[in-house]
């Protein structure tokens, strides 16, 4: 008979860790939370020191009652959920959902926790047994009566205002700024022309001829930025001899990687697989609670999955140093493996995310993994094993030419030590080998055979993906590893961005919720703000700031945001918009109305006449190909773009706002680009300063 109960998160974790512990332990499952703020009102007391008000979740009364019958058997109860805050928090709700004050106060409830699941993780843990940290506990509370004060109070505003539906959050509004922050600077953007010069010169006693990029001068670097300045280059060498001035050779280490942490995985399985951060998390969390291995059973194949710390326990680092050894050599072996570098706290509980055994090679596991779980175990597997290599090296020749007083280089690189690149390599590292196949010197004898002058433009800044998405938001702060994939999740679930491919666009809709929220929130939508209250909350994790003293701050000033609110934005009419169309069936005006994917027309006659038809917003500009309106319309996922209202039989397409003239240069329609007129024909390059543009 189990004389002992052992409460984890997950149902797929306990007949792992029931495998572990023997017929003595009872494992059972809590299924995330039990206790919650309450869904019908803001569970919170102002009036009384900000005191939580919570309940049981609903649905969960029949799982407690089993949980409680469990606990009423066992002479000690170990409360095993997650290693984080969120985990100590749920044990923290369990410890008074089933009412065990009493066997807390003789010494019989214990908190554990493993950093895998694994039997010496697992049995380690009960050693190490401790009370609930209540400063993890405290910083979860705080963080999610902040989300619940910034939902409850402002998501009604966006209710009453723009329409039903729609959600604020303290950390989805300022995600959505950044977003919408990237695309007004992409729209605003004036690409900017340049040319490079390339020369290909013979050399003597070879068969291929080398092509060098022009650098400039004796002087120093000269960018050339029109056609008639590379002209000039290439007339003022005319018969010029070329002559090798200076040959540079040495050595290039490139250092091998550091494991994952939560958000280098998401953004690596984003470039790599193209997962999205939701299903890299989601395959993780399979991972790391156990996969059925023939032979093996139920086996956790990687560590916890959010952390932000690059950290690798002693007895892994030397799992990692005798596989190495084994499997490549003592020259692959790596051994002052440094960690990352970071000037904001570090949740340095737990280690990198890792295999928990290196001998489960990605081919033992293959035939036993879905296609998917399969690719995201190998990206661990390799990530690690590369992070404890050596670097790779490559040898490196830079090599200057002269002509008249123009310069021209080459450069190229072999690798000579492959190192982690053996095992590894990094999904924004290219090929890098690009031998010469001329041995150049001093000596070397050139001799011209053409030019090749190119046109380019400067390229705006990209649109965010999930990948870098997460990236930035690790980079200035804002939330932790475990809320990147649930915020960039309710955005898109929102509409207020869409994907497409891999880059993220807002919407109308999207555009819309953000203007209200910088001008009537603009500390909950500033990006320092943001990252200032998680600074606060690793204080409380700390013990150094009290909880409530953080809420107590914030709600006064949110609750005032909100009454000026209500006021400022009060005068804003809500009525349907009398548009210019009419109705077919009853030649009423039609109305422009919103519905969950934008804005529509519809008879003001309702329900008496039901006719519906797209809306399209004019521009009051023509089609440049067939004179008819160019409108303002919407891709199946909700992007922008400018269109002429005839297609399909007319394909005009743009996804700048037309000006109504053309190009003096080409005749293709002007774009409205922040304050100037930009040709829509990139080759051409045309464009102009316009008074236009300040009425876009």
């Amino acid at each position: 008979m189990a004389k002992y109960l052992v409460i984890v998160e997950s149902p797929a974790k306990v007949k792992t860790i029931r495998k572990f512990l023997g017929s003595s332990y009872e494992v059972m499952a809590s299924n995330g939370h039990v206790r919650d703020l309450p869904k019908s009102s803001l569970g919170i007391d102002v009036e009384h020191d900000y005191e939580p008000k919570y309940i049981t979740i609903r649905g969960k009364g029949e799982l407690l009652a089993g949980l409680r019958r469990a606990v009423k058997k066992a002479d000690k109860i170990y409360l095993a959920t997650d290693p984080d805050r969120e985990g100590e928090a749920i044990s923290w709700h369990l410890l008074y959902a089933l009412k065990l004050e009493e066997k807390l106060e003789a010494k019989k409830v214990y908190r554990i926790t493993f950093n895998e699941i694994t039997k010496n993780a697992v049995k380690e843990s009960l050693k190490n047994a401790r009370e609930i940290d209540m400063n993890l506990v405290d910083a979860q509370q705080a963080r999610r009566m902040l989300d619940r004060m910034v939902g409850y109070r402002i998501s009604p505003l966006l209710w009453e205002k723009i329409k039903r539906g729609l959600s604020a959050g303290r950390v989805q509004s300022v995600t959505l700024r950044i977003i919408c922050d990237r695309e007004e600077e992409i729209n605003a953007f004036i690409p900017e022309e340049y040319w490079t010069l390339d020369v290909f010169l013979k050399v003597k006693g070879e068969r291929k001829s080398i092509c060098a990029k022009y650098y400039g001068t004796k002087d120093g670097k000269q960018s050339i930025v029109n056609k008639e300045q590379a002209d000039a280059v290439m007339n003022s060498l005319k018969g010029a001899e070329y002559s090798v001035r200076e040959v540079k050779k040495s050595e290039r280490m490139k250092k091998a990687p550091l494991p994952f942490t939560t958000s280098t995985l998401q953004q690596e399985a984003g470039k790599v697989l193209n997962f999205s951060t939701q299903k890299t998390m989601r395959l993780a969390q399979q991972l790391y609670e156990g996969v059925d291995i023939k032979g093996e059973g139920m086996v956790g194949l990687i560590t916890y999955l959010r952390t932000d710390s690059t950290r690798v326990s002693q007895e892994a680092a030397e799992m990692a140093a005798k596989f190495i050894t084994a499997g490549y050599g003592e020259a692959y072996l790596h051994r002052d493996t440094g960690e990352k570098k970071n000037n904001q706290k570090i949740q340095d509980a737990h280690e990198a995310i890792r295999p928990t055994d290196l001998n489960r090679t990605p081919a033992a596991v293959k035939e036993q993994l879905p296609r998917d779980l399969f690719r995201l175990y190998q990206l661990i597997w390799k990530r690690f094993v590369a992070s404890r290599m050596s670097a790779a090296k490559y040898d490196t020749t830079s090599v200057k030419i002269q002509a008249k007083e123009q310069i021209f280089t080459l450069s190229s690189s072999s690798l000579s030590f492959d190192g982690f690149l053996c095992v590894y390599r990094p999904a924004e590292e290219g090929e890098e080998e690009n031998a010469l196949t001329a041995a150049l010197s001093r000596e070397s004898e050139l001799s011209f055979e053409s030019f090749d002058p190119r046109q380019h433009f400067t390229q705006p800044p990209a649109h965010y993906t999930e990948s870098s998405l997460v990236k930035d938001l690790e980079e200035l702060g804002i939330g932790r590893p475990s809320t990147y994939a649930p915020t960039i999740g309710i955005i898109l679930a929102r509409h207020y961005v869409v994907k497409e491919g891999r880059n993220l666009y807002v919407t109308e809709l999207g555009e819309v919720v953000n203007n209200m929220m910088k001008q009537a929130f603009p500390a909950i939508v500033d990006v320092n703000f943001t990252a200032s209250m998680e600074a606060l909350l690793d204080s409380v994790e700390e013990g150094t700031v009290k909880w409530k003293t953080v809420v107590a701050n914030f709600y006064p000033d949110l609750d005032a945001a909100v009454d000026t609110a209500e006021k400022l934005l009060a005068h804003i009419s809500i009525e349907d918009e009398v548009s210019d169309e009419t109705c077919d069936l009853c030649g009423r005006q039609m109305v422009i109305k919103y519905g969950p994917h934008g804005r529509f027309l519809a008879c003001p006659g309702f329900p008496e006449c039901r006719n519906t038809k797209p809306y399209f917003e004019k521009t009051g500009v023509s089609c440049p190909k067939c004179g008819k309106d160019v409108v303002m319309k919407k891709t199946r996922k909700g992007r922008k773009y400018y269109g002429c209202i005839d297609n399909p039989d007319c394909d005009f397409m743009v996804w700048q706002k037309p000006s109504g003239e053309t190009c003096p240069k080409c005749g293709s329609a002007l774009l409205i680009k922040g304050n100037k007129l930009v040709c829509a024909d990139q080759q051409c390059g045309y464009q102009v300063l316009s008074e236009l543009s300040n009425k876009a």
